[in-house]
């Protein structure tokens, strides 16, 4: 299932509501709501599509330019989504590429379907 960007930031803004009433019941927080370098985002299958032809976008270690590129979603490329967190200037999804056997972070903007629906929890 994919949702929009909208969606996305709506189920955000719903989190970070609850979050506080959460932390003020003594529940444990989330981390920061993004990507930071290196890190992976959580394997929940959120969908899978194929790179629009023509197209072709960076993969990155994280959820902004700044992460190293880790290999590149391409022209045709068959992507498996698993999540979503927010970063840099917008939504970001961590998938796999199948073609080139890699996983990484690409800007939901670049990807077909506007990226992964399950938000991944940072």
């Amino acid at each position: 299932m994919r949702g929009s960007r909208q969606a996305k930031l709506a189920a955000l803004a719903v989190g970070m509501i609850i979050t506080p009433l959460a932390l003020a019941a003594g529940a444990a927080g989330p981390a920061a709501a993004s990507a930071s370098c290196g890190r992976p985002g959580v394997i929940m299958v959120g969908g899978s599509a194929r790179m629009t032809a023509g197209v072709s976008a960076n993969m990155r270690s994280g959820s902004s330019t700044a992460c190293k590129v880790v290999g590149w979603a391409d022209n045709q490329d068959y992507l498996i989504y698993y999540c979503w967190t927010v970063g840099e200037n917008g939504t970001w999804t961590y998938l796999y590429n199948q073609h080139d056997d890699r996983f990484g972070w690409v800007k939901d903007s670049l990807l077909p379907g506007n990226g992964a629906g399950p938000y991944c929890g940072f």
